[in-house]
């Protein structure tokens, strides 16, 4: 699944690519603030940025400017200017490619690819031979730890599963509430930590310096592999 974080303030249009672009398995998250969306990108991994240039707040070639210093993720503009130095500036400010509105989601679809394939592979050579720690088997719906299933309650195993499927984004509690239906939508926050608590002592971790599960403050977890 291709993850791709959509900078959009027009909310018909990002409905209309989210849906058609999910049957090629690309998926979409859209935001209408900017700010947000750079705030998602500090959080979240993506595959793929598409920005919009006419944006509440900020304009869509400052936001580049303002990710291509943190990150050499792709970005395609989509954007309704067609002024030629919009294109000019927004490629000297790092987006990979400029789609003028109005255009065919399938040419859409097909920019987003065509920029994947050519992104190189990039392997750590500290990490390279390393076998994670933690496998997840949704089929069989198990977690082994080090080579041996962990015994897990339905919702250890979803809390566990579910930050892994999210691996090195923030997760809040109340997202895991809502998500993982071996726990009551009635659950307090109290309750997620108790279980993410034994799910830590599963692992052999230590509270205080947990290797896999991180604490967010005042908002939830991390799963790092």
């Amino acid at each position: 699944m291709i993850k791709v974080l959509m900078i959009e303030d027009d909310a018909e249009l990002a409905e209309i690519l989210t849906e058609y672009l999910e049957q090629f398995d690309i998926k979409i998250k859209n935001v209408e603030d900017p700010y947000l969306g750079l705030a998602l990108l500090e959080n979240e991994k993506f595959d793929l940025i598409i920005l919009d240039l006419t944006l509440p707040g900020i304009d869509g070639l400052d936001v580049c400017k303002e990710i291509r210093k943190e990150s050499s993720i792709p970005i395609i503009i989509s954007s309704a200017r067609h002024d030629i130095m919009d294109k000019v500036t927004a490629l000297e400010n790092g987006a990979d490619d400029y789609l003028p509105k109005p255009y065919n989601p399938r040419e859409l679809e097909a920019r987003i690819k065509t920029i994947l394939r050519r992104q190189p592979t990039i392997i750590n050579p500290k990490t390279q031979n390393k076998e994670k720690d933690l496998v997840l088997d949704e089929n069989k719906q198990e977690i082994k730890h080090k080579g041996k299933i962990l015994d897990l309650t339905a919702a250890e195993y979803g809390i566990l599963s579910y930050l892994m499927k999210k691996e090195g984004g923030v997760v809040s509690r109340e997202e895991l509430i809502y998500n993982i239906e071996a726990i009551n939508e009635e659950s307090s926050n109290k309750s997620i930590d108790v279980i993410v608590g034994r799910i830590r002592q599963k692992l052999g971790e230590s509270p205080k310096e947990p290797k896999h599960i991180k604490s967010v403050r005042g908002i939830g977890y991390k799963y790092i592999a």
